[in-house]
């Protein structure tokens, strides 16, 4: 039976996973604001997330899918930098060498070989270290899956391999994907050893990624762990997650939530503080805050940076479609001031004209009544409407 965790372990779990439920509550608010172009939410799954991100050592790599948002900020990374990608921004936002957290990886599974390879690069190199690479159910069902698990055996490559199992593909249920037991048995196949693990049970996931971790750094070779847990969520914020689940399934899963799960066992072993919970929410709370200010901030993009980074040595091709959007720009920006200068020019144009009509138009009334006035006074002997000349010819009879 293992040991039980110590407090100061429980208590960094439990502000973890309560800023990584905040993190996700605010990452889709902006997403809804258009302030993120699209947002996967792990919200149900932070206990995975987090539980992976703290059994790491200084020199470990992480391998994040695109869900994983939430390790990475665990690993300690900029909550701005890590959404990067998600906004639209260039290339991933973060320096990978200096984090030694690889680019959140969008297309299924592609990470895994890329662990494959840096920690059997470690290996060789006589270096202590492990890699951790995430992946989800569906990735599973990838070619790279099995290419990344075959050489990482063949190897023994220090690499330790976290299936969250939230049960969907997008709206592809897990029994569509296999027929295995488990994917935790999938390790077989490969000769090495398979996990099963609840993934909202925080504690739980950081034991068994530990003991992979440590294992792999002595040299044991990799590790399967295959983690049960469920998104709340739907799929991404362009998703309907009500036309493949029902709503009753959803519920039974918030009774497991990982955040109360930790919140009981603390309690459970006279370690809740309901002062320091109330500053873990106040702390995650001012980071949400902080990301929502920063993301209402328009970032300065310099488009010629398309070409940045692309290749250490610029093809022929690439210098050439930089010169053409180069003059493009050149050319808007001219523009641009020329027709300032031409609506400059009008609003004075058509001031003057203005001020010189109306005046004239003012002149010419004035001269026309007074001239009128004096005629009929000539001809008549009539005063003229109103004005001195009214009064005057009145006193005069």
């Amino acid at each position: 039976m293992a040991a039980a965790p110590d407090a100061e372990l429980l208590r960094r779990l439990y502000a973890a996973v309560v800023h990584g439920r905040r993190f996700n509550e605010q990452a889709t608010a902006l997403t809804r604001q258009g302030r993120l172009a699209v947002y996967p939410s792990s919200r149900g799954q932070e206990a995975c997330q987090v539980a992976a991100a703290l059994s790491l050592a200084e020199h470990d790599w992480l391998f994040p899918s695109y869900r994983d948002t939430l390790a990475a900020v665990a690993r300690g990374l900029d909550p701005m930098e890590v959404l990067s990608l998600l906004r639209g921004d260039w290339h991933h936002g973060y320096d990978t060498r200096r984090t030694r957290v690889a680019p959140l990886c969008t297309p299924l599974a592609t990470q895994l070989p890329h662990a494959v390879g840096l920690a059997h690069a470690a290996r060789l190199k006589g270096d202590e270290v492990a890699a951790l690479a995430l992946v989800g159910d569906g990735g599973t069902s990838e070619g790279d899956f099995h290419e990344a698990l075959n050489f990482a055996a063949v190897w023994q490559a220090p690499v330790v391999f976290l299936v969250q199992n939230n049960g969907f593909a997008i709206s592809v249920p897990l029994a569509k994907q296999t027929a295995a037991p488990s994917l935790a048995h999938k390790a077989v196949g490969y000769g090495v050893p398979g996990r099963l693990v609840d993934g909202n049970d925080a504690v739980a996931v950081h034991e068994v990624l530990t003991e992979a971790l440590e294992r792999a750094r002595a040299g044991g070779g990799p590790t399967l762990v295959e983690a049960v847990t469920y998104r709340l969520e739907a799929h991404t914020n362009a998703d309907d997650a009500t036309r493949y689940r029902a709503d009753a399934e959803v519920e039974a899963w918030r009774a497991h939530d990982p955040v109360a799960l930790l919140e009981r066992e603390l309690r459970q072993r006279d370690l809740w503080d309901e002062e320091a919970a109330r500053q873990v929410e106040e702390a995650a709370e001012e980071q949400a805050a902080a990301l929502r200010s920063r993301m209402n901030q328009d970032p300065a993009l310099d488009p010629l940076e398309l070409f940045a980074h692309v290749y250490a040595e610029p093809t022929p091709q690439l210098r050439e479609q930089a010169g053409r959007l180069r003059a493009e720009l050149a050319a808007e920006a001219t523009a641009g001031q020329t027709n300032e200068y031409e609506a400059g020019q009008t609003d004075a144009h058509g001031a003057g004209q203005t001020d010189e009509n109306a005046a004239g138009q003012t002149n010419e009334n004035a001269d026309g009544q007074t001239d009128d006035a004096a005629r009929r006074q000539s001809v008549t002997g009539e005063p003229a409407a109103g004005g001195a000349g009214g009064r005057t010819g009145e006193e005069t009879r």
